[in-house]
């Protein structure tokens, strides 16, 4: 199976014939065993890769790593020489606030991220072969029809293809605070992230409906895999650190 090219590989604007041929599979009868044990051999299992966490002292001290931080400091020295001890106090204690605030957050957001990945662990109803069997979500490969019903944990990255009032939990994802509603239908180019409603997303909780999709990213090609895989903390003048996560362009490598 050749990997599609970038553009390609929007899923969310293709539609589902275009996708199914991309992918080399059927709808109907799904893969082959054969073609399953290939395409895992090829793209590995559908886990995401545990990171080398930061030291919780390093990360403390990164804090620091910042411009006005070390202007705040020189400042601190410079009060400090001049027996200013009053605006001194203040202004390493704004530095040292800002720090712990940030080193907090960012700890917290670590243990979500990691709960997140752990998420993506399930068990996956598929169609092999033409027959409807369970399996472990790290066997999944792209080109798998997974079918998903209420209280299912999505075990991949899905093109959906058939949707009966499907509604999914993606706000450990998105930030969405309700469950999305979606469909089938293709999308714009650009579309944002939150807004491609005919794609879900490993990781993500099935609140209601049922629906079936064709994997088209496992691991950490998968938009969890690579929050995780990319999350960065870059703090900002005086305020905690935040995640930054790239925007994401599907490809099968």
């Amino acid at each position: 199976m050749e990997a599609p090219s970038a553009e390609e590989a929007r899923w969310h604007h293709l539609e589902t014939a275009d996708a199914t041929r991309l992918l080399e599979s059927d709808l109907r009868r799904g893969l082959s065993p054969e073609e399953v044990a290939k395409r895992l051999k090829r793209f590995g299992p559908n886990v995401v890769s545990s990171r080398g966490g930061t030291t919780a002292w390093k990360r403390f001290l990164l804090q620091f790593h910042q411009p006005l931080v070390y202007i705040l400091l020189a400042a601190v020295g410079v009060t400090a020489a001049l027996a200013e001890w009053v605006d001194s106090g203040v202004i390493f204690g704004v530095v040292l606030v800002n720090a712990i605030i940030g080193f907090v957050q960012e700890s917290r957001a670590e243990k979500a991220i990691e709960a997140l990945s752990r998420m993506v662990t399930t068990q996956a109803v598929v169609r092999r072969g033409g027959r409807k069997l369970r399996v472990p979500s790290s066997e999944l490969v792209p080109g798998d029809v997974v079918l998903l019903q209420a209280g299912d944990r999505v075990p991949a990255d899905l093109r959906l293809f058939g949707v009966r009032n499907l509604h999914c939990d993606e706000s450990a994802l998105t930030g969405e605070s309700l469950p999305v509603a979606k469909h089938t239908d293709p999308l714009d180019h650009d579309i944002a992230l939150a807004d491609r409603r005919n794609q879900a997303y490993a990781g993500t909780l099935v609140t209601a409906g049922q629906a079936e999709g064709l994997v088209w990213a496992t691991g950490d090609r998968t938009e969890t895999g690579r929050l995780t895989g990319r999350t960065a903390w870059t703090p900002l003048e005086l305020h905690p650190g935040r995640v930054a996560a790239g925007r994401f362009v599907g490809n099968l490598q």
